[in-house]
């Protein structure tokens, strides 16, 4: 398996870049910033292109952890190679993807002497060939398609009170003490995460995944965690994304301007641009 871009983990303050698939089905860019919280830097991503099976497959991730670094540090590494080694991704890939995010949950609550009590969201996006889409989320980290301009939401936002019937007939709550967002048992403000074992009983880790084929009308894909998505719209990304062909510049530009409207949390964005 070689690597057909680069791929960087966002443990700096402030950190960007962009590749291209030597076939060229895709350009895309990277930025990722620091909040304002007095932690250390939380979010890592994935962004590269690999070749496979004479497959060119790229994968896009971004891991938005809470309490720690951890957890998104060990999706980065593991995830996507759950993934990919499942025989039956080739021929049913949200299979292989429901399976990955659950073996490698269960891996990571397994390790939690080593990694921690903490969690973290996903975002993964792969694209086979720059023709089929997938993406697939835990948490509150989102991907959003530019269909001639139009802001296309592939994941669903996992929040407490939207999946309040669940977390309590596992025994759980949800409330919003302390602080005004609402939080299972009062500790975290999504619903489905990798890790958190203390919280796991209460909580789902099981994806939602979306597919769609990547035809001339799909202009851009924005991954973003929520640092941005806070305090952006899904077509005001899509608006500021599209005023610039440099997919790094255009991640840069989305992050910039979360900070001016001042998100507090960590920011990380990845736009990948289509060839069409």
């Amino acid at each position: 398996m070689g690597d057909w871009g680069l791929v960087v983990g966002g443990r700096s303050s402030c950190s960007s870049g962009k590749g291209r698939s030597h076939q060229g089905p895709a350009k895309y860019g990277f930025s990722l910033v620091k909040g304002k919280a007095n932690h250390p830097m939380e979010d890592y991503h994935v962004a590269k292109f690999v070749k496979i099976q004479g497959h060119v497959i790229g994968l896009f991730a971004i891991y938005d952890g809470h309490l720690g670094d951890s957890v998104p540090a060990y999706l980065q590494k593991n995830l996507f190679n759950n993934i990919l080694k499942d025989e039956e991704f080739w021929t049913d890939p949200s299979k292989s993807i429901s399976k990955a995010y659950e073996k490698t949950d269960q891996a990571i609550l397994s390790h939690s002497h080593d990694l921690g009590r903490g969690g973290s969201t996903a975002v993964t996006a792969i694209l086979i060939n720059g023709q089929k889409l997938w993406i697939a989320n835990v948490g509150d980290s989102r991907a959003v398609l530019s269909r001639r301009g139009q802001a296309v939401q592939m994941t669903t936002d996992h929040e407490p009170n939207t999946e309040r019937g669940s977390i309590e007939n596992k025994g759980g709550f949800v409330s919003n003490i302390p602080g005004d967002v609402a939080r299972v048992n009062g500790q975290l403000a999504v619903s489905r995460a990798f890790g958190d074992k203390n919280l796991k009983s209460h909580l789902r880790s099981d994806p939602d995944i979306q597919n769609t084929v990547i035809d001339s009308d799909a202009e851009i894909l924005i991954l973003a965690s929520d640092g941005l998505w806070k305090v952006m719209s899904n077509q005001e990304a899509v608006d500021i994304a599209r005023k610039t062909k440099d997919p790094e510049k255009a991640a840069k530009q989305l992050a910039a301007e979360a900070v001016k409207r001042d998100s507090k949390d960590d920011i990380s964005c990845i736009v990948v641009r289509f060839k069409g």
